[in-house]
């Protein structure tokens, strides 16, 4: 710590120990303070306590009396997935490989602040509507992935600051906000004194602003980030503006956190919220428990926030309680937070916002979201005509004469358009939330009791975040009614949320490939077109209980809310307000099985793993013995060829275009994550290399290998290159070869100008990169050969991940786009004003140098929010930079 630190300093005591702390009252007035969002006073402390060196202009910019600036934010910890740390890891040791062949100490080369891996990305819904599916999931995961486990536990034993929950635990958001998360962390002065602070952390997925829900600061990175992160580099942000939401009143009842979330995603996407933190307040706030505060929360990347943040109050205690912490962990929060002004309570004055949202909660409404986009929220008696017009485009081919059906004998009844032909309960979005589990239980009950039951065409799955979710279910005895309606446990992991969904019921799969356009109803987060399955072109997003519903409708042609929903045994019309439950039956039963027991008792057992895991062993060592005949494990390429010093120039000459992309293209676009087709490019190089057909697995399970990944880039269905017009090949991806010649699958045409050594540009519309914050979306760009995206907006994680790999995120003016360009194919690129690049929105200029000799100048701009970015892609991308710190650092 620095003087300045030093002095602003506190000391309380708590159980007779004492403690030293940061004192926000040290840095401002309390009428400076109140004025204050809470995230921002977190942010606050984090930057005097681990940057203070930045202290002075931060705290300016926050009193509104200084300009924007950097805020180089220091996490506490970090969490991965499988799909991100596996990646990350086999990069670690790739960096170490390299550390020691320039002449460094690759040990140096650890984790220097605590990371977590949750498994949860792997497992797939293969099974379901069986009792022991868990088990056969399992068996089936572990038959696929056990070389990439048992990497897992090479790092387990070879890095320290490294600490694995296993495959069929939990999700990662789950077992942050239940097990991981202290709320207040305990560490130490550099004299070695106990200091306390904020819980501040980080992870490699998207939906990590869940842990907002309990005043906690932590957002998603990419993983590049995160690396940069766990080797001690700051996550360096521009200072943010933030957009309170104020609550008044409370929901009316049977309407869900679901419902709540979606109507902020739909409220939140028509504004500019990119970059910016949301903070809730308002007298309303007291109504939110915890659970609703978690799915609202967990719905941040869909409109682009940084986070959506709860501040601690007197419900976050008692999520504390009910979770069970230890009565000493719960003294020194209480014992700090009182100390600090973070508790919020309603007396107290509410903070100043740069924009507020009054929002009533009285006037939300049931609604599901889709058929593409989580904002697109829809009345429960719109759902049908949305699927009409986004899908079926306007006409009415579900019920009109024009109609096409699809018989199988044993469904009793031909099935047409708008089939729900998947329901899935699952996501730590909604799953983390007793109160709708229970909801969905009860209409499960209920539904039984009157012989209802799922359309045999509807593949169904219960999937929840945590195991506690089915302690407490067990305990109410609920889980043979979800099992009744074909819920079975299929798994406890992200499954079909993140489009481990497995293959449709076998007669369904076989219509879908006759057309049959099917759709999926999740109470998951996202739902764009093909994500949950590629054979899925539709997804809504609803709460539990509306899971259970569409399945026993068996299609999405219905007004849940008036029309019949299914006839019981006696043929009597049953309406979906005759199998829910009432608010007061929920609470009843919430309060009667969600025990602090089951938490502690899965907190004890969270490292442990079931039998899978605890048969599997490795060796440790301080490099990784890489095996040549690895189809999961190869050494990075993008760490071939480092050199020990960094490049001193960022121009790009002589570029051409690969790819003309429209709007809202996402990192499931450019990196799929879904079951690789025998007949891909991946896929016959796994068949080259010897894997079985039944097991080329998942793109997502393969990204530690770059020979699959880059095979597999850009080849979902629905990528166009739009240079190429109506003459597309085939789907996915395609683009011309160097000397256009030919029009070759994108690998392969990336291929032809690589070995020119031609940099390669793309182009796209809005929203490049929405989705998941998923690496390889920018590591298969990279290494591609792509120099530049421009677009007319980058998401904000997609950013972040390109500059990590080097690669430069430009933006056209207001108003421009690449249609405006009238690109032929010909032309070449020059980008001149590069190497005067600083922190802020800087000018580039792009040089068209057209085939018949017309020559264009188009102004971009490239936003740089940190010198440490610049930093980056000097190096060629954060692993370079990294490398070359620690080989400076340890090379003798």
């Amino acid at each position: 710590m620095t003087e300045t630190a030093c002095d602003l300093f506190s000391h309380l005591s708590i159980d007779n120990e004492s403690f030293a702390y940061v004192d926000l009252n040290r840095m401002l007035s309390p009428a400076q303070i109140s004025k204050l969002p809470y995230s921002i006073r977190i942010l606050l402390e984090n930057v005097a306590r681990c940057s203070p060196d930045a202290l002075p202009s931060v705290l300016s910019r926050a009193i509104g009396q200084g300009p924007d600036c950097e805020v180089p934010f220091q996490p506490n910890r970090l969490m991965f997935h499988d799909t991100t740390c596996l990646p990350a890891l086999a990069d670690f040791a790739g960096m170490r490989d390299v550390v020691a062949e320039l002449g460094g100490d690759p040990k140096a080369m650890n984790p220097l602040i605590p990371a977590v891996l949750t498994i949860d990305h792997s497992v797939i819904v293969e099974r379901y509507a069986e009792a022991d599916a868990v088990e056969q999931n399992l068996d089936i995961d572990f038959r696929r992935n056990s070389e990439r486990y048992r990497f897992i536990k090479w790092a387990q034993k070879s890095l320290d600051n490294f600490g694995v929950i296993p495959p069929g635990t939990g999700i990662i958001h789950q077992m942050n906000m239940e097990a991981l998360a202290q709320v207040v962390w305990e560490g130490r002065t550099e004299d070695g004194q106990p200091l306390l602070h904020p819980d501040d952390m980080v992870a490699t997925d998207s939906h990590t602003p869940m842990i907002n829900a309990i005043g906690v600061l932590g957002w998603g990175v990419g993983g590049l980030e995160g690396q940069a992160a766990m080797v001690g580099e700051p996550v360096p942000i521009s200072f943010p503006k933030v957009i309170g939401i104020r609550v008044t009143n409370s929901l009316r009842p049977s309407v869900t956190a679901t419902d709540l979330s979606l109507h902020v995603a739909e409220i939140l996407r028509k504004r500019s919220v990119v970059g910016k933190f949301v903070e809730f307040t308002g007298p309303g706030l007291s109504s939110l428990s915890w659970a609703a505060r978690g799915t609202v929360s967990n719905m941040a990347p869909e409109y682009g926030a940084t986070v959506v943040f709860f501040p601690f109050d007197d419900d976050t205690l008692s999520y504390l309680k009910l979770s069970g912490r230890s009565e000493a962990l719960i003294q020194k929060v209480i014992g700090y937070m009182n100390a600090q002004p973070l508790w919020r309570r309603d007396e107290l004055p509410e903070p100043e916002f740069d924009e507020l949202i009054e929002l009533d909660l009285a006037s939300i409404e049931a609604c599901v979201a889709g058929p593409h986009q989580p904002h697109q929220r829809q009345k429960l008696s719109n759902a049908a005509a949305s699927f009409q017009k986004e899908v079926m485009g306007g006409t009415n081919l579900i019920a009109g004469p024009e109609q096409k059906t699809f018989y199988e004998p044993s469904f009793q009844q031909p099935i047409t358009h708008g089939a729900v032909v998947m329901s899935a309960i699952t996501s730590c979005t909604n799953t983390a939330n007793p109160s709708q589990m229970i909801q969905a239980g009860l209409l499960a009950r209920k539904a039984r009791q009157l012989g209802l039951t799922r359309k045999p065409w509807v593949k169904t799955s219960l999937s929840p975040g945590s195991r506690v979710v089915a302690d407490y279910l067990a305990q109410a005895n609920l889980l043979d009614d979800f099992s009744a309606l074909g819920f079975d446990l299929a798994g406890f992991g992200c499954m079909t949320c993140i489009g481990n969904s497995g293959s449709l019921e076998e007669h369904v799969d076989q219509f879908a490939d006759q057309g049959l356009k099917g759709v999926v109803v999740l109470s998951g987060n996202r739902n764009f077109e093909g994500r949950v399955n590629p054979k899925i072109p539709a997804g809504y997003l609803a709460s539990p209980a509306l899971c259970v519903a569409y399945a026993i409708a068996g299609t999405i042609d219905i007004d849940l809310e008036a029309d019949v929903l299914a006839r019981d045994r006696d043929g009597n019309p049953v309406y979906l307000h005759d199998l829910m439950p009432t608010d007061a039956a929920i609470a009843e039963q919430v309060a009667q099985v969600v025990k602090p027991e089951f938490f502690r008792d899965r907190l004890a057992k969270v490292w442990d793993g079931t039998h899978h895991w605890q048969a599997l062993s490795a060796e440790g060592s301080v490099q990784f013995p890489w095996s040549p005949q690895s189809t999961y494990l190869r050494r990075p390429q993008y760490l071939a060829d480092i050199s020990a010093e960094a490049k001193t120039t960022l121009a790009i000459s002589g570029a051409r275009t690969l790819m003309v992309l429209g709007d809202n293209v996402t990192t499931d676009h450019i990196s799929p994550a879904y079951s690789i087709p025998a007949d891909s490019l991946a896929g016959q190089w796994l068949l080259e290399h010897g894997e079985n057909r039944d097991d080329l697995n998942q793109y997502s399970t393969r990204r530690s290998n770059h020979e699959v990944m880059l095979r597999g880039a850009f080849t979902n269905k629905s990528v166009r290159n739009l240079q190429l017009g109506d003459n597309q090949p085939g789907e996915g991806a395609w683009a011309w070869n160097a000397d256009h010649s030919r029009c070759l699958p994108l690998y392969e045409a990336a291929q032809s100008y690589a070995a020119s050594h031609t940099p390669m540009i793309v182009f796209a519309g809005i929203n490049y990169g929405a989705g998941s914050s998923r690496d390889w979306a920018a590591k298969a760009q990279a290494l591609l050969g792509v120099k530049a995206v421009v677009a007319q907006s980058i998401e904000r994680i997609h950013r972040s991940n390109l500059i990590g790999m080097g690669v430069l995120p430009l933006q056209f003016g207001a108003g421009q786009s690449v249609a405006d360009l009238a690109l032929q194919g010909d032309e070449s690129f020059d980008f001149l004003g590069l190497d005067e690049i600083g922190v802020g929105n800087n000018r580039v200029v792009m040089v068209i140098r057209r085939g018949n000799g017309e020559e264009q100048r188009i102004e971009l701009s490239l936003r740089i929010d940190s010198q440490q970015e610049i930093r980056y892609l000097l190096n060629g991308g954060v692993l370079p930079f990294v490398i070359r710190k620690v080989v400076k650092r340890t090379r003798h």
